[in-house]
């Protein structure tokens, strides 16, 4: 039998397909040496529309990699590649299978879903649009509109934080501190209900930073990695944070991403649904009134 050369992978979907290319074009990665183009077809609901696709892959040998809700529609696929001979991958069929295993019951099936367009997805973009513009400590003047302030040292997780609190609506910006360097007077004007603190152990920071210059192929950098000056600029950063009591710290040493942020957006979300109670205790007061 002979070793093909190149191959194309043809993507199936009822939906945008998006899933089911992403995941293929990161399975292919892994043959560099290969030639593999992709064709993708989306909002593929007949098995008309299914049958044309199968003519072409099977007169050339395609494999075909499908993400389909429907289960007479993945069943028909399943049939079809049998029939033609054409190798195919059901990304979709099978984590359906055991998450309606697990509870007992049917999914909607419903195509598309996942990347439906609402007001909750555009929401999320301009949180992102928003984050980005305020990284590192930009654009103070609208500080204000953030939903988050992120204030910390150099290497304490402020930008990644940032983006990933940003992918879940929220609006970040992350302002760095640094010893013997004016914080900005609009930090303290704003709700001190946004601002978060991060720090990091000294011990922690200095392999950070450490690791960061050997990727630069940095030698040395003065007293960026210098674990007795790293030890006065931690402890002068704690200090700082303890005469704002209103910050909640944390502590990102060791600490997963996901995790901090978990517990940041649940401080976000108390602190709303306090401020909706107040509102509305409030709005009562004048009514009686």
């Amino acid at each position: 039998m002979e070793i093909k050369k190149n191959l194309k992978v043809v993507i199936i979907s009822d939906g945008t397909g998006e899933t089911a290319t992403a995941m293929a074009r990161a399975a292919v990665k892994q043959f560099p040496e290969k030639e593999i183009f992709f064709t993708r077809y989306k909002n593929v609901r007949t098995k008309d529309h299914i049958d044309a696709i199968f003519q072409e892959a099977a007169l050339h040998h395609d494999m075909v990699v499908y993400t389909i809700v429907s289960a007479d529609l993945r069943n028909y696929v399943k049939e079809l590649s049998r029939s033609e001979k054409v190798r195919s991958v059901d990304l979709l069929g099978p984590l359906l299978t055991k998450i309606a295993n697990i509870f007992e019951m049917e999914p909607d099936y419903q195509p598309g879903l996942l990347h439906q367009v609402n007001d909750e997805y555009f929401e999320k973009v301009a949180a992102v649009e928003f984050t980005l513009n305020h990284d590192d400590g930009r654009n103070l003047n609208s500080l204000e509109e953030a939903d988050v302030v992120l204030v910390g040292i150099s290497r304490t997780s402020k930008t990644p934080l940032s983006i990933y609190l940003s992918l879940e609506g929220l609006k970040v910006v992350n302002v760095p501190i640094v010893k013997e360097v004016n914080i900005p007077e609009k930090l303290f004007e704003i709700d001190q209900r946004k601002i978060f603190g991060l720090t990091i152990d000294p011990d922690a920071l200095h392999e950070i930073r450490k690791n960061r210059l050997t990727r630069l192929g940095v030698e040395s950098n003065g007293e960026y990695a210098d674990i007795a000056k790293i030890n006065e600029e931690v402890e002068w950063a704690n200090d700082f944070f303890a005469q704002n009591k209103r910050w909640p710290i944390f502590n990102v040493t060791g600490k997963a991403l996901e995790e901090t942020a978990a517990e940041i957006i649940k401080m976000v979300n108390m602190r709303k649904a306090n401020r909706f109670k107040v509102k509305k205790r409030f709005e009562r007061k004048d009514k009686k009134d």
